[in-house]
């Protein structure tokens, strides 16, 4: 983690973690990102939000050293220097013993109660410490991590998330991969009805087609956030589940390697992920999801299917919908069969007609940015790719690279719009209040899903407003 110094007046806060949150099967919570194999690289985002304090020394009055004479000023250092200073009950190397004690009597106990072989526990935490270096670490004895109010827009423009360079260059990599791997992908599509540029789509958004490096031991991550986290529970349960892996015998553990949130290998599987979705499809007896590439291609496709995937669907399409079309028709429980879109006026933006085998199924409207961004008529399947990763803007990332990688397609023909300047704790607001006024927003957790887009879109209507579905400034004066 970068060390970032500031003036003694302020303090670091922590890595903000969200977006990429621990919420879906196959990785919680990371932040992993990756280019394709000829550029491989990963990028930990480790933004450090600004704080309320004021800047140093502040508005002073003249004929003052920093607004305090020189005389008070010394009285006051004189003071603070007699006053006991906060006595914490444990240094690093303290709540390194603890750690240790830790393992061997509390963990211990339970994995071997799950199945766990003294041999395999032993090896797993051969040399293991704990790493400082992880973000949301509440270390036992320090002063618990301070939360800080908001003074940073939270949201940004959706555009630079769909960076065409890294698209073209992972969409150039996934065809040649996807001729590489072309027999074992006509298989993987067989056995689970998931289509190969799906798969290699995900494969190269989460580590860049296997390229991108994975630095850190799973044990140790997994250990750290178990013993010392803001989620203690949540990553106890994932490293039990890690031993259980190693006591398979599936991979050796100083192959044992993961992201710093703790998801392995190549498809970036949480451990409970692996035992209940990963399968070994090149037949050696293992799920090697480290260096097997069909290992970890079916792994993604059986997930896929374990959460709904329907076979001979696609994910959506790209649409525009007339100005007399309510955007706040959006969300998965509002499905209508894709003819009776069709029959508003909801074109497919390519010109093309929607498939005739897809016009009784049921599609959803997806307006991600409101009015003010690409259109989609989506399938079930991108509600599925977003148990991977419970984002819009990921599911439409995949569903983008996979036809670029079929097709040879590009970009969403809809431009994303001057959209994000919101602070997350006044979307939070606008919610709180369309609640009280009866509106279902999905919570009131700041973050502008679906359900919150489509109450604004119908508090605007029936305020008699051109409908807009998306949380703006100018709501906030409006909005009571």
């Amino acid at each position: 983690m970068r060390r970032v110094h500031t003036p003694l007046c302020h303090f670091v806060t922590s890595p903000p973690q969200g977006g990429r949150s621990v919420t879906r099967g196959a990785d919680f919570a990371k932040q992993l990102t990756s280019e394709p194999a000829e550029n491989a690289e990963v990028e930990w985002s480790e933004k450090f939000a600004a704080n309320d304090l004021p800047p140093c020394g502040g508005d002073v009055p003249k004929g003052t050293e920093g607004g305090i004479s020189r005389h008070i000023l010394g009285l006051l250092v004189l003071l603070l220097a007699l006053l006991p200073l906060p006595a914490f009950a444990a240094s690093k190397a303290d709540v390194e013993a603890q750690f240790q004690t830790w393992v061997q009597k509390d963990l211990w106990p339970e994995a071997k109660k799950d199945g766990v072989s003294e041999k395999t526990f032993r090896a797993a935490f051969s040399g293991v410490t704990l790493n400082w270096s992880l973000p949301d670490l509440a270390p036992p004895g320090f002063p618990k991590p301070r939360e800080q109010k908001q003074t940073q827009a939270e949201f940004s423009s959706p555009a630079p998330y769909f960076n065409e360079g890294r698209l073209q260059r992972l969409a150039v990599t996934g065809r040649g991969f996807a001729s590489q791997y072309g027999p074992a992908l006509k298989r993987i599509e067989k056995v689970y009805g998931v289509p190969g540029p799906i798969l290699l789509a995900i494969w190269g958004r989460e580590t860049g087609f296997g390229a991108a490096k994975l630095p850190n031991s799973a044990v140790q991550v997994l250990a750290t956030k178990a013993f010392m986290s803001t989620r203690k529970e949540m990553f106890r349960t994932e490293l039990i589940a890690s031993l259980r892996i190693l006591e398979h015998g599936d991979v050796a553990p100083d192959q044992f390697l993961g992201s710093w949130a703790g998801a392995l290998g190549q498809p970036q599987f949480m451990p409970t992920s692996y035992l209940k979705y990963a399968v070994d499809f090149d037949g050696d007896g293992h799920r090697n999801i480290w260096t097997s590439v069909p290992d970890t291609l079916a792994s993604i496709a059986n997930y896929l299917v374990q959460k709904g995937w329907q076979r001979g669907r696609g994910w959506g399409y790209e649409v525009t919908i007339p100005e007399n079309v309510s955007c706040a028709q959006e969300g998965p429980d509002l499905a209508k069969p894709i003819s009776q879109w069709s029959s508003l006026g909801i074109a497919r933006i390519a010109g093309k007609a929607f498939p005739f085998d897809e016009l009784r199924a049921g599609g959803m409207m997806l307006v991600p940015a409101g009015r003010d961004g690409p259109e989609f008529i989506v399938t079930p399947n991108f509600y599925v790719i977003k148990e991977y990763n419970n984002s819009d803007l990921y599911g439409l990332y995949i569903g983008n690279l996979a036809d670029r990688i079929a097709y040879g397609s590009g970009a969403f023909q809809g431009q994303w719009g001057d959209v994000g300047k919101m602070l997350r704790s006044d979307v939070a607001g606008m919610q709180k209040t369309l609640e009280r006024k009866g509106y279902d927003v999905g919570g009131t957790d700041g973050l502008p899903g679906y359900k919150t887009r489509r109450s604004i879109g119908r508090w605007q209507e029936k305020s008699d407003m051109k409908p807009t579905c998306y949380p703006d400034s100018s709501m906030l004066g409006v909005l009571k």
